[in-house]
């Protein structure tokens, strides 16, 4: 049964007990607001319908990231980057809002505000990643069960075409030429040339898991959370085989870390003079040259780099004009020369 009480000269609070049901209150205007809310929380309740906002009303949204940095973020293989992202939300305005309260509009002011200061497309979509999995995970976890996603219904950043950086003609010359006598860094863009790996499973690469009798490789650890064995060519084998060994059994020095493969491709680059060139340009300049170079079929291809569909790899599927007028002319595909 709901009782009323006023509250100041302004405001009414309406409590309601029922057996079953933890004690429900709300603060409203006018008692006719707070009757209102009562009987529509009474009729959901008899209904067996009432879901309580109680949690949804306590907490902010930097409380909850605070506590999803503790229980979720833990859980991934890189927290790294998410927790960054998350720091980053919490010092928005955005951030001191209750949870109950956030809306779709609010979501699209912060999406607006992001792109005045000229933040990427890619980078603002994580970050609106990462707010719907929290709003998820406060429902389904934490007791927030009258929460909406907001995120759901708010517009996304349109995302830029895929990118397309190939190397040009003597690009590969002038990198190498400025990473100098980094025998390792050298290493691994001939080996990235190679096999179209991603940087995170260069740097994870274990001598247990290559078998050189094979000519192969077997990622256990992998961007899709999958297993892939990956042939090495002739090229490849001969990188491996003029590496030293690490005490820590990893193909290449234990410390290194993704995003230092970035930043010293980055310095290389502009060493070199190479502009808009970064370290996941290998991969794709990599597989087109699968595309280019082999009699390789598409499904064989997709087998290698471990793309989860076609669709993703026909991005990496553009040739060179000059190789597709000599197919055109009758030749094969593996006898096509990069010109």
């Amino acid at each position: 049964m709901a009782t009323f009480r006023k509250r100041g000269n302004l405001q009414w609070e309406a409590r309601i007990r029922k057996r079953g049901y933890p004690a429900t209150c709300k603060t409203f205007d006018t008692k006719a607001e707070a009757e209102q809310w009562a009987k529509g929380v009474e009729t959901e309740m008899s209904k067996g319908q009432f879901v309580s906002t109680k949690e949804a009303e306590s907490y902010t949204l930097s409380e909850c990231l605070d506590r999803y940095k503790e229980e979720y973020l833990p859980r991934l293989k890189d927290p790294r980057r998410e927790i960054s992202r998350a720091n980053c939300l919490q010092s928005r305005a955005i951030a001191h809002r209750i949870m109950s309260t956030i809306r779709s509009k609010d979501i699209a002011d912060y999406r607006r505000a992001r792109e005045k200061e000229g933040i990427s497309a890619n980078t603002i979509r994580l970050d609106l990643a990462l707010l719907s999995r929290l709003f998820n995970f406060a429902k389904s976890d934490w007791g927030m069960e009258s929460l909406t996603n907001p995120v759901q219904l708010a517009a996304k950043p349109k995302l830029p075409p895929g990118r397309e950086r190939r190397l040009e003609s003597g690009e590969e010359e002038k990198l190498f030429e400025a990473i100098g006598d980094d025998f390792e860094f050298c290493a691994i863009i001939k080996f990235a040339l190679e096999t179209a790996m991603r940087r995170g499973e260069i740097v994870k690469l274990a001598w247990e898991d290559i078998d050189l009798r094979n000519k192969s490789v077997l990622l256990r650890d992998t961007k899709n959370g999958t297993c892939r064995t990956v042939p090495l060519s002739r090229k490849a084998i001969e990188v491996l085989q003029g590496l030293p060994r690490h005490i820590s059994g990893r193909v290449f020095p234990g410390h290194l870390h993704p995003d230092t493969l970035s930043s010293k491709m980055g310095k290389a680059c502009q060493l070199a003079g190479l502009a808009n060139l970064h370290f996941h340009d290998l991969r794709h300049e990599a597989t087109s040259r699968f595309f280019e170079h082999t009699d390789l079929d598409v499904m064989e291809i997709k087998a290698i780099t471990g793309h989860k569909s076609l669709q993703m790899l026909a991005r990496y599927t553009h040739l060179r004009s000059a190789n597709l007028a000599a197919r055109l002319d009758g030749a094969k595909r593996g006898e096509v020369r990069r010109f």
